[in-house]
């Protein structure tokens, strides 16, 4: 039995997010028609995270076991051929039979992006925000300094989470601007849900006057998810890299 790291892209407008779903469409259903198409036999795998209805991968993980021979390199290509044109497969390498997608990662890089102009972009609207205010970033970069470190990020979680534990390690926050293109950087040890959503909607009001700079700390000291702001809206988040300790060209650096 081979055990492989499929690694893809996608856009997730048209999807309801990675994980199957009984009467939604989703990245991960049209993978596995892929790959039933190319093996003969419909494969169980394992992504690496669950991305939300809408939201983009620039690189996304797969752990797919198999017992066919097809070199990496071939699978590859017959993937592509047989996966609709907005989904990827990027590369396919061979890992120890122990390693896991989603467990064996060591974190996640996130991008939320944001068209700040008056105008909108046609060409960037389903991979980016409108947000038609004006966006203080100096102000944005320092507030998001305040994410850095180990907190209980229940404050930034959305209800209706299983998941007990909610401290988690953010390793950096950066918020840049090119032209009208505003990019929020987060890159943490894991992400509870919409938490990079509600994180870019609380900098992006502080950015846009309608909240102090100094509010974070407090924030996160409440638990109390209605002290954060909104939910920025699911199609300007993309993952852009996962990392795995182990595995050379996926380390952090």
């Amino acid at each position: 039995m081979r055990n492989l790291l499929i690694t893809i892209s996608y856009k997730g407008t048209a999807y309801h997010g990675f994980q199957v779903q009984k009467n939604a469409v989703t990245v991960c259903e049209v993978f596995q028609n892929a790959v039933e198409k190319v093996l003969k036999k419909r494969e169980d795998v394992k992504g690496c995270s669950r991305t939300d209805s809408g939201v983009h991968a620039g690189q996304f993980c797969v752990g797919l076991s198999t017992e066919a021979s097809i070199p990496c390199e071939n699978l590859v290509r017959a993937l592509n051929v047989n996966l609709p044109d907005d989904v990827a497969v990027l590369d396919c390498i061979e890992v120890p039979q122990e390693f896991h997608a989603r467990y064996s990662s060591t974190g996640k890089r996130y991008v939320y992006r944001v068209w700040n102009s008056a105008v909108k972009n046609p060409f960037l609207g389903e991979y980016s925000w409108h947000y038609p205010y004006k966006l203080d970033v100096e102000k944005m970069n320092r507030a998001a300094a305040d994410f850095i470190g180990t907190h209980d990020f229940s404050a930034f979680c959305s209800a209706g989470t299983s998941v007990e534990d909610k401290v988690r390690t953010i390793h950096f926050v950066g918020v840049e601007k090119n032209g009208d293109l505003v990019q929020i950087t987060v890159e943490g040890d894991g992400f509870l849900y919409n938490m990079v959503r509600i994180m870019a909607g609380t900098l992006i009001e502080i950015g846009g006057g309608f909240r102090e700079e100094t509010q974070i700390p407090a924030v996160l000291a409440s638990l109390d998810r209605a002290k954060a702001g909104k939910t920025a809206p699911a199609h300007g988040l993309h993952l852009d890299k996962v990392f795995y300790d182990e595995i050379e060209g996926f380390k952090r650096k």
